[in-house]
């Protein structure tokens, strides 16, 4: 029977049970990470959620359950230890909400009030936040949803372990840097944003390095963006997630700044009025931003929707 390096046997689960200090709602601080309803590495049920990733140590099926107390998690898979490892980050642990001052805003103060367990998740894992994220870039949701899954679906590994039928894990960056032009022709994905994924692909285990030695998130996020291809808004969409950036703004995003307008002001802006509204909450801008999404507000869209492009015609 194959076994890992500590000796234990690879079919073996390792479990944790993680009671937080501070409440945590499980969809509100994991739901990020989903790339929308296809996405194989993703996959939720009334228990709670079911995530692979690929670990410096090599794949994992992670379960992560609400229990009475806290949560509990098992993984399977050579990453196993290296995951269970990082489950409070993963659940938020070092997620300090309690500098945020939103009394000056009624739709801040009530969303915080009602939404007591929103934290924002650490993955640890750059890369694997970063390849969607370019995935997304300039497209419709639904598009780079679709993209990703028939990415994932065809290039990923099985989930390791009893995960759901269907669930992959994403490709090693080498695997990135080696699917050919016409598959990604397939996927719908641009020369653009191909090429751009395998550039990230190329130096995935340096941008790893650099993220984590760097001395700040700003600093962090300069080195994300020495990528080709790689901006202010996949640099944010991608610290978000891997490191729990709590001032990260998608600056660029084609809602973001139609829907915090809406919601603090009453009226749309642009990127630059945004800015100027969450300038208030310079620092926590990230956190301001997930109470927002949380707080049920609904922005009438009037203007002109992005046409859907389909990049396998070209």
């Amino acid at each position: 029977m194959p076994t890992e390096p500590g000796g234990r046997p690879e079919s073996q689960p390792v479990t944790t049970v993680y009671r937080p200090s501070e409440p945590v709602d499980l969809r509100h601080t994991l739901g990020p990470l989903g790339r929308g309803p296809y996405d194989p590495t993703t996959v939720w049920d009334a228990r709670g959620l079911w995530r692979t990733f690929r670990t410096p140590d090599g794949p994992v099926t992670l379960r992560v359950e609400a229990t009475s107390d806290g949560f509990r998690a098992t993984a399977w898979g050579p990453g196993a230890d290296w995951a269970i490892a990082g489950v409070p980050q993963l659940l938020g642990g070092d997620d300090d909400w309690s500098a945020l001052d939103v009394s000056a805003s009624p739709l801040l103060r009530e969303s915080r009030r009602r939404n007591p367990g929103i934290r924002l998740t650490r993955t640890r894992r750059v890369f694997e936040a970063l390849a969607p994220a370019i995935v997304e870039q300039k497209v419709t949701s639904v598009e780079a949803y679709r993209s990703w899954a028939r990415l994932v679906r065809r290039f990923g590994e099985p989930a390791p372990g009893p995960a759901p039928e269907g669930m992959r894990v994403v490709p090693s960056p080498v695997t990135w840097r080696r699917i050919p032009s016409w598959e990604w022709h397939k996927a719908g994905v641009d020369p653009r944003r191909s090429r751009a994924v395998v550039e990230s692909a190329t130096v995935a285990d340096s941008l790893e390095r650099a993220t984590a030695s760097a001395a700040s998130l700003a600093e962090a996020a300069a080195r994300l963006r020495t990528v080709l291809g790689v901006g202010v808004w996949t640099a944010a969409e991608t610290l978000q997630r891997s490191h729990g950036d709590p001032d990260a703004v998608s600056v660029g995003d084609y809602h973001l700044a139609h829907y915090v307008g809406s919601a603090l002001i009453g009226r749309r802006v642009d990127d630059d009025g945004m800015l100027e509204l969450l300038e208030p909450w310079a620092g926590q801008r990230q956190r301001v931003i997930r109470l927002i999404l949380a707080s049920g507000h609904r922005d009438e869209r009037h203007g002109p929707r992005m046409t859907i492009q389909d990049h396998r015609n070209h």
